[in-house]
Order: C-alpha cells, then structure tokens, then sequence
C-alpha cells in the first residue's frame, strides 16, 4: 500500500477537522460564519483618566459606553457588538500618541475614538494619518484641527463645538453687552497653548467686528493644570479693565474662580467665561460671582427639549452624575459612529468615512433636533450654541442667546478665508 505524502495527509487531516467542527456547528443549530459575524468591533479611546482633569476622561467614558449599551441591545451590526477599550494618556499629548497607536497595532482595534483635550489631539489626529484608520475627535475644539486643510486627514472628524463657532455667537453677545453697559477697556485671560491661544484671538476679533469700541488693554497666559492662579489676578486687577475675557476650562476654572473671588476681581467689571455654563464648574464653584456671563456648555434646559431633559435625566440616573459639555459630545459621537456604520454596513475605516462625512442624524443636542457631520471639513455643525448671564441656581442660565447658524456660517467663511483655509 503506498501511503500518501506526509503533507497530504497532514492537510487531510485539518480538511477533516474543519469538516467536523463546521458539521458540529451545523447540528448545534449555529451558522458556519457565525463566530466571524460576531467577533466584536474594537473601537479604541484614549482620554484623560488621572490627574486634575479626569473629569473629562470621565465624562466622555459615561456618555460613550452609555450610548454603545443602545447600540450593542438593539442587536449591533449584523449582531457585531462594539467594544470600547478605554486607556489614560494621563493628559500627556506623547502618551496620547503612544496609546492610540498601540490600541490599533496591539490591541485590535479597528478605529480610534479620541477623547483627548487639544493638547492630546493633535497627536492622535497624527497617528490616525500614519495608519489610515477611523478617528472621531470628540473634546478637542481647538479650530485648526479640522479647519486646515493642511491637518485634514480623510478618515478624521470632529463631534465636538469648534472655537470659531463659539467665538461669533461670544463676540456678537458680548458686543451687545459692551454697548449697552459701556464696556471699552477689556483683558483675557486663558490657557497658554493651542486651544487657549486660538480660542482667545478668535473671540477677541469677532468682539471687535461685531463693536468697533473696544480696546484690548492687556493678555494674561497662566500655564495649562497651573495651580496658583494669584499672579494672574493681581495682573488682571492692576490693569483695571471694564470687562475680562476667558477660557480657562474644568478644575482650572473652578480654581480661578474661587481665588478671584478672594481678590474681588468680579467687583464692579464683567467676566465672560466661555466654559463656566456646564455643571462640572458650576457646582464645583463656592459662590458664582454676579456679572458673570458664559456659553453654554452643557445644561439640561438648553435646547429647551423634551429630548435633551430625558437624556440628561437618564444620564444622571445610570451615571449618577450630572452631564458636562464632555457628555453630549461624546454621546453625539457614537450616534454618529454608529448610524455611519449601519449606512456603510461596515466597521471598514474607509466606509464608514465615507458614510460619515456629510451624514445628518437626529439628536438632542442640534439647534433644531439634527446634526450634520459637514462634508467640507468632517466637522459638526448644527449644535445647540448660546451665550447668557448665569445664575446660582438652575436652570442657571434663565435667558440664552442662540446662535444663528447662518450667521456662523457666513463668517466662519470669511474667516478660512482671510487664512487662506476656503
């Protein structure tokens, strides 16, 4: 008998042992491509989990796996569940950077959901351009990372409010108010790196477009995580402005706040604090001073919606915690990450960018119930956007002042433009 060649027989054997393992399968009722339908879909996220801003690794978590718990119940893609692997960059861009990569090149991950501030976003966005995997920034503000077309990278996006936007619906409020109560001298004070900075001159140029009045007397930079704000307020009151520009964020602001106060910097001037409206700060604070005005960040009354007070009720009941601007974002994130995948019917990086960009979905927190992922800059649009007084109590901010989304439009154009970005 001539027996069959030793590779043969060993390839007729694992033929063999497929068979069995697929007839086995078979009898048990379960679909040959079942194990391959099922394998979940890894969606790596790296944030800030340590240090004085974990609050916002905190936020972003409660609100994305909240929103893949939907995902996952209501049967996934195809019955494929999404997996978030959570990982701290410890608020260190390097460890950011270093992270991302390994959630893709070592852990499986498919796409990369970044929860990083500004500072962190930059590298992420870099890294997601080297491997040319999906990447969803969803805390980083900062302009220019979807603005220029020089950083655009055709898997990024943006699900977080721009400083632009910001800056036109903050410069247009705060031009009226300097009108109607004669505010000409004014001074910032603001994070010294790239949000800070660009943020700052954003709305200090809308401030002047909107009232030609207004002098800008002096900058103050405190460092970003800088614990001892007094040099900052002593220079900000020795320079005697009528009102003060800011956008110092999170614990950094609720530290500032307290030691202003100390200082009566808020005596008699006007203080308007982009990110004072969002319930991290406004708890946190020990007593919010009068003339303070902010953008909103996060509330439960702004949109004024059914929608929005039942997810932020349903927020506070899984999480027991009250939602941030972190939040919505991150929430808002995944509703686009998964209407994208069920459009593209696919995990693939490249199809769901492609279902991605220009991609409109309903959601609480739009303007008027929508958001739209812009196509010409995969960024969103559309949010709700407002500036006002704020009060000591809910719904702490009794009279905002929306945004107009035209208008946004119009001289955000105009903006990219004079920057040679449109």
């Amino acid at each position: 008998m001539i027996k069959p060649p030793v590779q043969a027989s060993s390839n007729r054997r694992k033929l063999l042992k497929g068979a069995g393992a697929l007839a086995g399968m078979a009898s048990l009722g379960m679909p040959a491509l079942s194990f391959a339908q099922n394998k979940p879909i890894r969606v790596g996220m790296p944030t800030i989990l340590s240090g004085r801003v974990a609050m916002l690794g905190m936020a972003s978590t409660y609100a994305a796996k909240m929103e893949v718990e939907k995902f996952n119940a209501a049967g996934g893609l195809n019955g494929r569940k999404i997996e978030l692997v959570i990982r701290d960059s410890k608020g260190q861009p390097q460890e950011a950077s270093r992270v991302a990569r390994e959630l893709v090149t070592a852990d499986g991950c498919e796409m990369i959901y970044d929860a990083e501030a500004s500072s962190g976003s930059f590298a992420v966005h870099e890294v997601a351009r080297d491997l040319g995997v999906l990447v969803i920034h969803t805390c980083s503000e900062t302009s220019s990372l979807t603005a220029d077309p020089k950083l655009r990278v055709a898997t990024a996006f943006r699900c977080a409010r721009q400083g632009i936007h910001d800056a036109v619906v903050g410069g247009a409020y705060a031009a009226q108010v300097a009108k109607e109560k004669g505010l000409k001298r004014w001074m910032t004070v603001s994070p010294d790196y790239a949000y800070g900075r660009d943020t700052t001159a954003e709305f200090i140029e809308y401030l002047k477009y909107f009232n030609k009045d207004i002098e800008v007397i002096g900058e103050v930079w405190p460092k970003l995580f800088q614990p001892d704000y007094s040099e900052s307020i002593t220079r900000l009151v020795q320079g005697r402005p009528q009102a003060i520009y800011s956008c110092v964020w999170g614990g950094d602001l609720t530290s500032f706040i307290d030691q202003a106060n100390i200082y009566a910097l808020f005596k008699d001037r006007q203080f308007f604090a982009v990110n004072m409206a969002d319930y991290a700060v406004l708890t946190a604070v020990k007593s919010v001073p009068e003339n303070l005005h902010s953008g909103n960040r996060y509330l439960k009354s702004f949109p004024n919606t059914p929608a929005n007070t039942n997810w932020s009720n349903e927020y506070f009941a899984k999480n027991k915690e009250l939602p941030l601007n972190w939040s919505w974002q991150n929430a808002a994130g995944i509703q686009f990450l998964t209407a994208a995948m069920k459009k593209a019917n696919s995990s693939d990086s490249k199809k769901v960018a492609e279902a991605l960009r220009g991609l409109t979905i309903d959601s609480p927190f739009g303007a008027n119930g929508k958001l739209t992922m812009r196509a010409e800059d995969n960024t969103v649009v559309d949010y709700a956007v407002g500036w006002g007084t704020l009060d000591n109590k809910e719904p702490f901010m009794s009279k905002p002042n929306p945004g107009n989304w035209k208008q946004i439009a119009e001289l955000e154009l105009e903006w990219k433009k004079r920057k040679g970005w449109a």
